[in-house]
């Protein structure tokens, strides 16, 4: 990974923001603070798993996405899907109708990057066989996993294989496909429909050698809502008959949990949710879990199914891809013209073109570049702790006390916005009911104290 700056896909609304802390609550790597009412979030800590922006009761957290009039620069205007858009609609709504709108909506080619599933099989395959010194293997499969182990577990880093994303080998086979064809490259453009932040940002974050393939990217939503505006009512038909079917049931599973796990050799495991991978990140670091082959960690539950960017059930939309995977088993024989899941040129070529170099950490709790400070803050820090109420009660606008003295050791807080400290103070005649009054304010904002202090009025 590039140590270019990291592009976030989460946008706060400052007007919306009431300052609640639900967002800070339930995020996984504290990296969100309240600053004057308003939630601030620290880049450095973010991995956009986008918990914050489920939680939000205001919906003033956003995710960003590309303006879909950016496609119509191109020509050939290519729609690289996973297969959890198929999996938010009926199964009555055949993939061909959700194709034809999309067509109608303005690309011209449409293709899954399931259709990837057998290159990253393969290459992953060869990678274990070739390193089995870094057992346990880490699936690089979830940008935001990745950004985890990055920011948080630097020292599991080297478990990870280091692979490009499936939508960047997908958008690389497509354009020599149209390339091949005689389209000039700078009239291709490839956009990936996204069912999560952290995707975005993956593809937003700059990457000297990666990102050439891939023009845009497109938050699921707001295509399944245009696509189910148009063909809304259509799902009361009868279920169509097996179809040849362009993808095999591995690549319509493969975005689902246990989608890479199942096919790996050794024993495996498949763990979904932010806080059991992150749970199991720790007893991995602690040394405590051993005799693992292969572990496949997605952050969402049910995985990409529960993505931020989704508008089905995620329960819904599982049964719904079970069922086309089964039904694809069953169709098998009827080969469709487009199926591509056989070794040949095209897959030694993108296998040879998939690893990434050494994946470099992001630690976001590095206390200093300097060593010798590095010490000095972290017996700093140390000390705070100690002295700190340890009850994690977020009134200084941290999730908790320990961020709260790493914000203090860093210069992006004060000792004193801690309210049991405050407290301490002024019984102590070393400050005074202003100055206690500011320091909240510049937590919590003007707004929010002074209904406060009507309330107990």
């Amino acid at each position: 990974m590039s140590n270019n700056v990291i592009h976030h896909a989460l946008i706060v609304d400052s007007e919306k923001c009431k300052g609640c802390c639900n967002c800070m609550s339930v995020c996984p790597t504290d990296a969100i603070r309240i600053r004057n009412g308003k939630t601030l979030i620290f880049q450095n800590r973010c991995i956009d798993c986008g918990e914050c922006y489920r939680t939000c009761p205001e919906s003033a957290i956003s995710v960003e996405q590309d303006d879909f009039d950016e496609i119509f620069k191109f020509k050939r205007r290519v729609a690289l899907l996973p297969s959890i858009l198929k999996g938010q609609f009926p199964d009555t709504i055949s993939k061909q109708r959700i194709y034809d709108e999309l067509i109608q909506m303005g690309f011209t080619d449409v293709f899954e990057v399931g259709m990837m599933w057998r290159v990253f099989h393969l290459a992953t395959a060869r990678y274990i066989r070739r390193h089995q010194e870094k057992k346990p293997f880490i699936s690089s499969f979830c940008p935001a996993v990745l950004r985890l182990i990055q920011t948080r577990f630097p020292l599991l880093l080297d478990h990870v294989i280091p692979m490009k994303a499936p939508v960047d080998i997908a958008a690389l086979f497509y354009r020599r496909k149209l390339l091949a064809q005689g389209v000039p490259d700078h009239e291709i453009g490839t956009f990936y429909v996204t069912p999560c932040a952290a995707k975005i940002s993956a593809v937003k974050t700059p990457m000297p050698h990666e990102r050439q393939n891939l023009n845009g990217v497109i938050n699921m939503d707001y295509i399944y809502n245009r696509v189910w505006k148009k063909i809304r009512g259509e799902e009361k038909e009868i279920p169509p008959e097996p179809l040849a079917e362009a993808l095999c049931e591995k690549g319509v599973l493969w975005f689902l949990t246990a989608g890479e796990s199942e096919y790996a050799k050794g024993r495996s495991l498949a763990i979904d949710g932010i806080a059991n991978v992150i749970e199991f990140l720790e007893n991995m670091e602690n040394e405590e879990i051993s005799d693992i082959d292969f572990l496949e960690l997605r952050s969402c539950d049910q995985s990409c199914a529960g993505g931020v960017l989704t508008s089905c059930n995620r329960f819904l939309t599982v049964e719904r891809l079970r069922n086309r995977a089964e039904r694809s088993k069953r169709a098998a024989h009827l080969k469709d013209p487009h199926r591509w899941d056989e070794i040949d040129d095209d897959t030694e070529y993108l296998v040879d073109h998939i690893m990434l170099g050494k994946i470099k950490p992001k630690p976001a709790m590095k206390l200093d570049e300097d060593m010798g400070r590095a010490m000095v803050k972290m017996e700093k820090l140390q000390k705070i702790i100690a002295f700190l109420p340890g009850v994690d009660c977020g009134l200084c606008g941290a999730p908790n006390c320990e961020a709260h003295a790493e914000d203090v050791v860093n210069g992006d807080s004060s000792l004193s916005q801690c309210i049991f400290v405050q407290k301490k103070m002024l019984a102590q005649g070393r400050m005074a009911c202003q100055e206690s009054a500011r320091i909240v304010d510049a937590v919590w904002g003007r707004d929010v104290t002074g209904e406060l202090k009507l309330n107990e009025e």
